[in-house]
């Protein structure tokens, strides 16, 4: 576990490491250049004689020319590391990878889970952009109230993500329209408790258009849904920051509502 940036969450966990690339959204991957970085670093400690460390576990999940590979390092060691967490926090699980990865198998999803279920006193928060298969695996897993199911949409094209998260368990299922590429005219919040907005950012960020995120902002409004704006991105997003409208947007779930909701 380590701590984060990432302004919707506060830590990050990844037993799970590596991924593949499956739509637009993935053209710019953060998580595949930070996977870059961890292996030049492994490298450097190498030449050094010393241990690199998780880091080294990264050139596994790589190609040669340095992008996702499709293999998948699983790593039993991270994965008990919440039985040590003594305060309570909220965990983005597998920034480095997705859960639901097709070469990830079950077992080991379910260990996962295991653990998320063993340490209820923190909020785990599972974000993919494979839905279909979480919701083949959801009758099969411990959705403890302290689990969060999230998917990725960057525009119309992949929305259909959203009718199958809605059939996963979960505390609270969120969306993460990031990086947001296009309009969502057809955006349907139904069974949804929360929604993430936010530009590319990185070198060869694509733009996002201020009308796509209002309307959003405006969708969430009606449905009574709470709306987190991350951020407007692009090659230098501190420059461009994350005020809409003059202000800043952290809303989060009301669990209480949430739970109302789902007994209703």
């Amino acid at each position: 576990m380590t701590s984060t940036r990432i302004e919707w969450t506060r830590s990050v966990w990844n037993p799970v490491v590596g991924c593949s690339k499956v739509s637009s959204g993935c053209k710019n991957c953060y998580a595949e250049r930070m996977a870059r970085r961890l292996v030049a670093i492994a490298a450097a400690a190498r030449a050094r004689g010393d241990d690199p460390g998780r880091a080294g576990n990264y050139q596994k999940v790589l190609n040669a020319n340095g992008n996702w590979s499709g293999g998948i390092f699983l790593d039993d060691l991270s994965l008990h590391a919440p039985y040590g967490w003594r305060q309570p926090r909220v965990v983005f699980v597998n920034s480095m990878s997705d859960l639901f990865h097709e070469n990830v198998p079950f077992d080991f999803i379910r260990k996962v889970f295991n653990v998320m279920n063993e340490c209820e006193s923190h909020t785990f928060q599972v974000l993919t952009k494979r839905p279909e298969r979480a919701a083949l695996f959801s009758g099969k897993l411990g959705w403890t109230s302290n689990i969060w199911i999230g998917t990725s949409v960057e525009n119309d094209e992949v929305s259909g993500r959203i009718d199958h998260l809605r059939k996963v368990g979960g505390c609270v299922r969120f969306l993460s329209l990031e990086p947001l590429l296009g309009p969502l005219p057809n955006l349907n919040l139904t069974d949804i408790d929360w929604v993430i907005v936010g530009g590319e950012s990185g070198p060869g960020a694509r733009k996002m258009r201020p009308e796509w995120v209002h309307s959003i902002q405006q969708l969430c409004r009606a449905n009574g849904v709470p709306f987190f704006f991350k951020q407007w991105g692009g090659a230098n997003k501190k420059r461009n920051g994350r005020l809409l409208g003059g202000k800043t947007y952290d809303e989060m779930p009301d669990l209480a509502q949430v739970h109302r909701v789902r007994a209703a």
